[in-house]
């Protein structure tokens, strides 16, 4: 079963950084640089705003938690009315474990955006992992709602993952459909779909599902450990053996090659 807590890891969590490339990281500021000058504290209020919320969220990508918090603060202070900070703000308090913070700021940025996908999906993240999976449902769907959502296929995969966990199969099935319509090949939706598959019973499909998945991105331990069990209910023995030398050559230190030694297949 996918766990609620590792939703934020399986679903990259959706940051606030106009400029930047997809996928790059700018170089990270001077640590004893003054920022506030750097963040161009001269402009309109919205901009040095904008400004102080992406560098916040490269800190945050980084990890470093303070000074993204600080870069966060200054955003507001510049501009209270700027959805996006918040948005992050929730991120780093929800990475930080401090619940309460971390809500309070996902709400406001719902307030001053209530059709931004990326607040909604990130509000939703956060639901699902504070054990609300049904409440999360809602802000997942307002995010693939928006027609300017670039990747609906992601708060798809994520609704379906959290549904898993609340044992609502019927859902779960429908979102993680949808997302693999938008996008067969999205791995995300594949592993989930795969584990759905696998829990109702339905074996060959599921091979067929975490096959693709292992054909489409690099196998994991995850996918090694499903696709052996899977075997295993199939009675396919050379299947399971070839998979379970891969997962001792390639995983030996995961938690799914300790499952296999002590015989927890379930």
């Amino acid at each position: 079963m996918i766990r609620c807590r590792r939703l934020v890891f399986i679903f990259t969590a959706i940051i606030f950084l106009a400029g930047c490339g997809a996928g790059q990281l700018a170089p990270e500021p001077e640590m004893g640089a003054d920022t506030g000058q750097q963040s161009g504290d001269s402009g309109a209020p919205r901009n040095r705003a904008r400004i102080h919320a992406e560098l916040g969220g490269l800190y945050f990508q980084r990890g470093n938690m303070g000074v993204a918090l600080e870069e966060l603060r200054m955003a507001i202070a510049a501009d209270p009315s700027y959805a996006p900070a918040y948005n992050v703000l929730g991120l780093v308090f929800m990475d930080l474990r401090e619940n309460a913070q971390a809500q309070a700021n996902f709400e406001r940025a719902i307030r001053l955006s209530p059709n931004d996908a990326d607040v909604n999906h990130n509000y939703a993240l956060f639901l699902c992992q504070s054990g609300r999976e049904a409440d999360s449902a809602r802000y997942f769907l307002a995010a693939v709602r928006n027609p300017l959502y670039s990747q609906p296929q992601k708060s798809y995969a994520a609704a379906g993952a959290c549904a898993i966990t609340a044992n609502n199969e019927r859902d779960a099935t429908e979102y993680l459909e949808r997302a693999l319509r938008i996008d067969p090949d999205y791995s995300p939706a594949l592993m989930s779909f795969a584990q759905l598959l696998y829990r109702k019973g339905e074996w060959e499909r599921a091979r067929a599902i975490v096959a693709r998945f292992n054909k489409v991105t690099d196998q994991s331990a995850e996918s090694l450990w499903l696709a052996l069990r899977i075997e295993r209910k199939l009675g396919n023995k050379m299947a399971e053996n070839s998979f379970a030398a891969q997962l001792r050559r390639r995983f030996s230190g995961a938690p799914e090659y300790q499952s296999l030694l002590k015989g927890h297949f379930e």
